[in-house]
């Protein structure tokens, strides 16, 4: 009898993967719905960039998992130079667009670093800690995962990025507790920046007060500052329980709502689809999450579990903070939503994490792999 190969839907995390497919056509579905408008509207999306940008995704996926996930660990050091070299990169030649520089040209396609930062930061901490696992409740390992993470952090916020610079702390944090870490030294880390804060709120720009200010009174500049959290309320609260349908809705049609093919998408699936459709994307989201979370556990090594853990806290941290500012209880600091927010490189690095997390759970604790299973 012919062994089963890694091609075989039997060998994916089936739940994983067909919730993540499902969300990126949910989220080509919301998009090309934006550019059904009346002729005299400008800057209709372009739905077939993010079609193709989804196709190479899932090959990204595909090639993810058919290769051996612990491979990453011979080229980390590389991954962490490249990393930090295309952050100064967008510093000297990147593309500023609403008076942030994220993206480096390459042709048509922007290439947002900072969105590949993540994943990179992800497999450096995972061989980090799994080589130092059993020495990790010693201050000087807690100040050497600290020094590759903050360069990250302080160009990113550079650009300026709060938004994900609050991720890759976030991804640190997690991974860190997930070691033999005293809490107490992230309990004074963690107070420390507490304190700092009334001497870092100066430094942030304009925008960004104003966006923390509107998040603590909503209400105070309706017109101004809180114009595009107000409408992102009103498009979500006007869907109703089944939504305008997907040519309808007078806030994302209309063009009342800004961004509304990135930070505000979730407002516009809300408002076409309804409670019924936003329940069924938070769902779907939930599906992700909860499979990762177990393949972690399934993981036949640290290194694949870390990776697991990292990859979980990017995705989290994106849903709730994105879903949150939408619906006005989170601060508006331009984060995507995963799979379905407008954007390449987003879209392509969520799509390569999840195949990272098949490769970990096709080779899944209590399973035994032949030679000709990797052909």
């Amino acid at each position: 009898m012919k062994p089963k190969s890694v091609w075989q839907i039997g060998n994916f995390d089936n739940l994983l993967l067909a919730a993540s497919t499902l969300l990126v056509v949910l989220g080509l579905t919301v998009l090309y719905s934006l550019g059904i408008k009346a002729k005299q509207v400008s800057n209709q999306l372009d739905s077939t960039r993010q079609i193709v940008y989804a196709l190479i995704g899932f090959l990204l996926l595909v090639l993810a998992a058919r290769n051996d996930y612990r491979v990453l660990r011979n080229y980390s050091g590389v991954l962490y130079f490249f990393m930090i070299a295309t952050l100064l990169a967008v510093e000297l030649f990147g593309a500023t667009r609403l008076g942030a520089t994220r993206w480096i040209a390459l042709g048509s396609f922007q290439f947002q670093p900072s969105e590949l930062a993540k994943l990179i930061l992800i497999i450096v901490l995972a061989k980090f800690y799994s080589q130092n696992f059993d020495f990790t409740d010693q201050l000087r390992f807690l100040v050497k995962s600290l020094a590759y993470t903050l360069p990250a952090i302080f160009l990113v916020l550079a650009q300026p990025d709060l938004g994900t610079a609050i991720v890759l702390g976030f991804i640190w944090l997690v991974m860190t507790l997930s070691t033999k870490v005293k809490k107490k030294y992230i309990l004074g880390l963690l107070l420390l920046l507490l304190v700092m804060m009334p001497i870092l709120y100066p430094t942030l720009k304009g925008y960004q007060k104003e966006r923390i200010d509107t998040f603590l009174q909503p209400g105070a500049d309706p017109s101004g500052a809180g114009y595009n959290v107000n409408q992102a309320i009103i498009a979500v609260g006007s869907g109703g329980l089944y939504g305008q349908g997907l040519g309808a809705g007078s806030q994302s049609q209309g063009n009342f709502l800004p961004s509304s093919h990135t930070d505000f998408v979730f407002a516009v699936l809300s408002e076409k689809l309804g409670f019924l459709g936003a329940l069924v994307s938070i769902l779907l989201f939930v599906a992700v999450m909860v499979r990762i979370i177990i393949d972690a556990g399934l993981s036949p090594d640290r290194f694949g579990s870390l990776i697991c853990i990292g990859v979980a806290t990017m995705f989290v941290v994106h849903i709730f903070v994105n879903i949150g500012m939408n619906l006005g209880i989170m601060p508006v600091t331009g984060i995507p939503l995963p799979f379905i927010s407008a954007g390449g490189t987003s879209l392509m690095v969520s799509l390569f994490s999840v195949g990272l997390v098949e490769s970990i759970y096709f080779r899944r604790r209590g399973r035994e792999l032949t030679n000709s299973e990797l052909v």
